[in-house]
């Protein structure tokens, strides 16, 4: 990896991302709880959550990650509550999508994810990219 391809893939966008992730930490009474881990990085997420009415009211992340997990972590914590398990499956495939087989961005309020653009190209990134919307998912269809 040269150093212009890695200024555009940690942009100064996925950083500030990185920096700031809603909802970071447990949920002390959560209904479920997923930990999820890259084997080829090492990146793990912890999803804790509560669900009413089929919708996310109560979400927590523990996020020990490379930058772009991080910020793939961010989009999804500003982005989760009040959604149901459809939303967050449509959300992770469109993600996983735009990866890799070059599609679009997920739609809002997923189109967050449009700052990961750059990391196509870095196929051993996408598993830490995707660790927050499978764990949410996983998470809810334990429920």
């Amino acid at each position: 990896m040269s150093d212009s391809d890695l200024v555009k893939l940690y942009s100064g966008r996925i950083l500030a991302l990185a920096a700031d992730i809603p909802h970071l930490g447990r949920l002390p009474d959560a209904m479920a709880s997923v930990r999820k881990r890259s084997p080829l990085c090492g990146s793990t997420v912890t999803v804790d959550l509560r669900v009413e009415n089929g919708r996310i009211s109560a979400f927590a992340q523990d996020v020990k990650a490379c930058a772009l997990g991080q910020a793939a972590a961010s989009v999804v914590g500003g982005a989760i509550l009040g959604r149901s398990l459809a939303e967050v499956e449509a959300a992770r495939d469109a993600l996983r999508a735009m990866l890799k087989d070059q599609g679009p961005v997920p739609a809002a309020p997923f189109d967050g994810f449009e700052v990961l653009i750059p990391a196509r190209d870095y196929k051993n990134r996408h598993a830490s990219i995707l660790l927050a919307l499978e764990a949410t998912a996983e998470a809810m269809t334990g429920l």
